[in-house]
């Protein structure tokens, strides 16, 4: 102890005296562990811990059913209850709808995010309560059960309750129906959905008399709208409850043909669950951020081990004395190893006060609406591990390289080019040199991978999305939350479209119940197409929308041949349906669908129309079948409705207007948000805007680093070099040709640092290149650019230091020793 207090103080001094290199080496690295802490917590909260305050949650799967063309879809009520009952490898399970609610009355109303749940929600999850109680087992019973009670979030509580702990007994309107709070869950807890903030918890079989739902929805097995967990037993594996989960799939699919045909499910960690959370959005995007920061991480300890080594091989002449003076090489290995940990310590400290600050760019990056994505910023137990985890990795992998060629063991050749001021020394020379090599090869790596999602999101936002954009506005209305029913429901929409298109700003409007390219893939529906025979394992579960009429109009969809919806296809009317050319193209051969039969909500709907293709889920997606069908004839559940406004100018006064109108209507109904709807199909290019920009800073970040250190390593060179160079121009050499040797000597080293990054860059592009648009993994324009930006840089830290000192008068030089 008492040496390394003296070691300690020692390093502490030699800091101090050289403030230039502390301060470059504790930034340096300060940046390098804080892009690391910072991505690790979003991949710790979004893949590793996806449930914050979840007891053993490395026990939770999700069980998803599986379509038989491999899309993951929720699960069915009447399913749910099948596995509950017969799975007898899991200790629980449990299902949910999320929603959005609406807490609070017309003066004080509020949107929230909350989750209709059955009976031992919280008892799967482990979760305790902070007050009051959860829900009883009979509060969670299959229907006609019904008990109108809640548990809200520690948020909600503070917010709308002061804290009060006499909440429990209180009454709360949800969605303009009162329900008794019996609890509060702990904070910290915000619900099952991964990267979601819920306050509210509510029983399943509440649905409909929340949500105005249609009231056979618990009992459609076709309708398949729940999040399903379950809890492993002990000792049983994932695999082992998959093939039980398989097995009982297979029965059902016997049991029920009509709704359960070719319907497959699976068990996949929380993690990996495709509805439940925003882990599908962003677990690629988080696993190439967080390689990109431990490539950063390593130019960082290259340039650290640089600097290091540079320092170490200035004190060769003092290592030596004391080596010949009777000190042990554990003892200077100890006293070098300190002081690293102290420039690392020193960064980490610093490191850990940016880590907030950057965490939040990641919801910084959040398209403008109401999805209500959240990360947690917080310094947890579990970064704290990670940033030590890296301060011990940082410490070997940059002070090993100082160790090796400080502690040489022929002690006479040390006092030897001490004595001369030769310090470099050859192996000291070659190792620099490596490490910038390497620092080269990763900055090129990031430069690339910066430069191919930057051109793939290009791409996307260039790629047209078959409808118009410019001058319409989108705003989302949770119609449910008011409490109304669904004929009052739609009675609205019908009234705020005729008094905006009476407003002299708005050009016309239109409504449907979802807007396309959105976070979520919307809804789909079985379907059977008369005369057309399915394929064995086809996938006849198709995407669509309802729509009013003028929908097709006012985005710029053109219709290709039939008619429009009118107000006449209303309810009482013959179904009808409207399809667009991938749906014809697969189903009738691409010809004329016209006056074709599809049967889906139970009924037989004539196709009056064929619409172009459009995307409905990724900007550059495949052209894939859909459907659209008439809002006034489908619209049932109320749960969502997006309005759309073409204005004449400025989408602000429409947007103002929109407000005041629907206000005006019907107070309850609140504007979720409204937005241009170039905006709003942003949310579909989410996960490549976090590539795409996140990589970009990463990439600069890397590049300026390796700039750093091939400046640093040429700088140092040159200054060794200053006795040889006053020689030479004594002896008639010009400036310019000690330029073009010492960058022809730089240039090697950034050559061979470029041919490995361009190997390893195209082996890691083909590996991103399942979430590339447009664009080719393996395409030499980018990286011919990342290679030729990254030589510029190369030369311009070469030709500066050396040009300094190309001109420095030879007499002077001569007499540098």
């Amino acid at each position: 102890m008492r040496n390394l207090l003296q070691d300690v103080r020692f390093g502490g001094r030699l800091l101090r005296r050289s403030p230039g290199f502390t301060a470059v080496a504790v930034v340096t690295l300060a940046l390098g562990i804080a892009v690391n802490t910072t991505v690790f917590g979003w991949v710790d909260t979004v893949l590793l811990r996806p449930i914050p305050g979840a007891r053993d949650s490395d026990r939770l799967a999700v069980l998803e059913n599986v379509t038989p063309a491999g899309d993951f879809i929720r699960v069915s009520y009447p399913d749910y209850r099948d596995y509950r009952d017969n799975l007898r490898l899991v200790s629980g399970i449990m299902g949910l709808f999320g929603t959005g609610l609406r807490v609070g009355g017309d003066e004080d109303g509020q949107e929230i995010r909350g989750e209709l749940v059955t009976g031992n929600y919280f008892t799967l999850l482990g979760v305790e309560p902070l007050v009051g109680r959860f829900f009883l087992p009979e509060e969670g019973a299959d229907p006609p059960a019904f008990h109108p009670v809640a548990v809200i979030s520690e948020r909600l509580w503070r917010q709308r309750f002061g804290s009060d702990p006499g909440v429990a007994g209180r009454t709360l309107l949800v969605n303009r129906r009162p329900l008794t709070i019996i609890g509060v869950a702990p904070p910290g807890f915000h619900g099952s959905g991964t990267g979601l903030l819920h306050d509210l918890w509510a029983p399943l079989t509440l649905i409909h008399h929340l949500n105005r739902s249609t009231p056979g929805m618990l009992a459609s097995r076709s309708t398949r709208n729940q999040d399903v967990f379950v809890r492993l037993q002990p000792e049983v594996t994932l695999e082992q409850a998959r093939a039980e989960v398989a097995a009982l799939a297979a029965r059902l699919q016997a049991a029920h043909p009509r709704t359960n045909a070719g319907l497959g499910a699976v068990l996949v960690p929380v993690a990996e669950g495709h509805h439940s959370g925003a882990q599908a959005l962003l677990r690629r995007p988080l696993l190439i951020l967080l390689a990109v920061c431990v490539m950063v991480l390593l130019i960082v300890c290259a340039n650290v081990a640089n600097l290091l080594l540079a320092r170490a091989t200035a004190r060769q002449r003092e290592f030596g004395i004391r080596l010949a003076l009777g000190a042990g090489r554990r003892r200077l290995t100890a006293q070098l190893l300190t002081e690293t940990c102290l420039l690392v310590g020193a960064g980490a400290a610093l490191a850990l006060l940016l880590t907030p600050w950057l965490a939040g760019s990641l919801t910084g990056l959040l398209p403008a609406n109401n999805f209500p994505l959240r990360f947690e910023t917080g310094i947890s137990a579990r970064l704290l591990l990670w940033t030590l985890a890296l301060c011990a990795g940082t410490v070997l992998i940059a002070g090993l390289a100082p160790l090796a060629c400080s502690l040489r063991p022929d002690l006479v050749e040390t006092l030897k080019e001490g004595a001369r001021g030769e310090t470099s020394g050859g192996r000291s020379h070659r190792l620099r040199g490596l490490l910038v090599v390497v620092e080269v090869a990763l900055a090129m790596v990031a430069l690339t991978g910066a430069g191919l999602f930057a051109k793939s999101f290009q791409a996307a936002l260039a790629t047209h999305p078959g409808f118009r954009t410019d001058g319409l506005l989108v705003a989302h209305f949770n119609l449910a939350n008011t409490g109304r029913p669904v004929e009052q429901q739609y009675a609205f929409c019908r009234r705020l479209r005729e008094r905006m298109e009476a407003r002299p700003e708005v050009a016309g409007a239109a409504y449907a119940d979802i807007a396309p390219l959105g976070f979520d893939g919307g809804p789909w529906q079985d379907i059977e197409v008369e005369g057309y025979m399915p394929r064995q394992g086809e996938n006849m579960k198709l995407y669509r929308s309802l729509v009013a009429p003028g929908y097709f109009e006012l985005l710029g969809i053109p219709l290709l041949d039939g008619r429009d919806f009118t107000e006449e296809d209303g309810r009482e009317a013959p179904p009808v349906m409207i399809v667009n050319q991938a749906f014809a193209k697969r189903f009738f051969g691409g010809g004329n669908p016209i006056g074709r039969k599809v049967r889906s909500w139970g009924r037989w709907h004539t196709v009056v129309g064929l619409a172009r293709n459009a995307r409905y889920h990724e900007p550059a997606g495949t052209r894939e079948p859909y459907f659209y069908v008439p809002f006034r004839q489908a619209f049932s559940t109320g749960l969502n409705t997006a309005f759309f406004v073409r204005a004449r100018g400025n989408l602000d006064e429409a947007a103002t207007a929109l407000r005041r109108e629907a206000a005006a209507i019907d107070p309850s109904a609140a504007v979720l948000d409204a937005i241009p709807l170039s905006e709003h199909i942003g949310q579909a290019l989410y996960p490549l805007k976090v590539a795409a920009t996140l990589l970009g800073v990463l990439s600069a970040l890397a590049v300026l680093l390796a700039g750093v250190g091939l400046y640093s390593l040429m700088a140092y060179a040159v200054s060794r070099r200053t006795h040889e160079f006053g020689v030479r121009m004594a002896l008639g050499a010009r400036p310019r040709s000690l330029i073009l040797m010492v960058l022809r000597q730089g240039m090697a080293l950034t050559l061979a640092g470029l041919a490995a990054g361009a190997v390893i860059s195209v082996a890691l592009a083909r590996v991103a290149a399942g979430i590339l648009v447009d664009v080719s993994a393996a395409g030499p324009a980018t990286f011919a650019a990342a290679a030729a930006f990254l030589a510029g840089v190369a030369t311009l830290s070469g030709f500066l230091p050396t040009r300094r000192a190309a001109h420095v008068d030879p007499m002077i030089a001569i007499r540098c020793e």
